[in-house]
């Protein structure tokens, strides 16, 4: 017998976004490194699916089980708002495999930072280089340290400035049922701190723990005899933290987020209460990854 999926809702969460495990098993799905491997027509079946879910056309025989895989997908490698195919670098899929990449080198070569930041902003490079003056003379764990904080002074620099846009115009607040009502400048900051917060909580468990690890196993005999296989080694054990890392920091806060209209500039205030009265306590907007 086959499913009626004529009151099937894609778009609903599967795990309740209110709670902080639902979160984490949400972005578990969604950054599936395996995803990254799927062919790109599989993923534009996977747009087509989506779409034709959410117009209530679907072919005869689907599946349940088929709706949810291809919304996996495609939250995996399209862009929430636009629906655009996004290049393979910037979708969910790739932040675990790409990061464990970079994380695993700069830790390995945290010494050569003029050579290892071809990825890392100015202002990364710059916190680096004045760490490692100043790490000349402290023991070598606190010299591995030094990438943690080129990161977290880049993420505090780079995403702000790319998104310096929501900033100045703000960004898109709903009420509850999804209907535009303004732009806000305020939500925008407090969604952006929020994924700054995230993508440095991504970062510090395999910044900081690992360096602890790698410097006692570089003490035992057979690492030493392998010191080839050091980065390779830094590599898999940052995708192993990564894993983990990257689904827990992105539910850290909710991706649809509510702010009291209190909170919101003067005249957008004015705007709301003129348009729902006092009927509207909360806007909702999407504070982005």
């Amino acid at each position: 017998m086959e499913a009626d999926l004529s009151s099937f809702d894609i778009d609903a969460p599967r795990w309740d976004q209110g709670t902080f495990l639902g979160r984490v098993k949400h972005f578990f799905n969604v950054t599936d490194p395996r995803t990254v491997f799927v062919p790109e027509q599989k993923l534009d079946w996977a747009k087509v699916m989506v779409e034709k879910s959410r117009m209530g056309v679907m072919p005869p025989g689907t599946q349940v089980e088929q709706l949810l895989y291809a919304k996996k997908l495609y939250d995996s490698a399209f862009h929430p708002d636009t629906g655009e195919k996004m290049n393979v670098i910037g979708r969910m899929s790739f932040q675990v495999p790409g990061g464990m990449i970079i994380t695993g080198f700069m830790l390995q070569f945290y010494r050569q930072m003029a050579l290892s930041y071809f990825t890392a902003t100015t202002t990364a490079v710059a916190t680096a280089v004045g760490m490692n003056m100043l790490t000349k003379k402290a023991p070598p764990l606190v010299g591995r340290w030094v990438p943690f904080a080129a990161v977290a002074a880049a993420n505090c620099v780079n995403i702000p400035m790319m998104r310096q846009q929501e900033l100045i115009h703000g960004i898109c607040v709903k009420d509850r049922n999804h209907n535009e009502i303004g732009h806000s400048r305020r939500a925008a900051a407090i969604g952006i701190t929020q994924v700054v917060i995230s993508r440095i909580t991504m970062a510090a468990p395999v910044m900081i723990l690992l360096p602890v690890i790698m410097e006692r196993l570089e003490k035992l005999r057979f690492m030493q005899k392998i010191k080839v296989l050091h980065a390779p080694l830094q590599v898999m054990l940052s995708g192993c933290f990564l894993i983990f890392m990257v689904p827990v920091a992105c539910g850290l806060f909710p991706q649809r987020c509510e702010l009291s209209v209190s909170y919101l500039e003067p005249e957008l205030q004015d705007t709301i209460k003129a348009k729902y009265g006092e009927l509207l306590p909360y806007v909702y907007f999407n504070k982005g990854l």
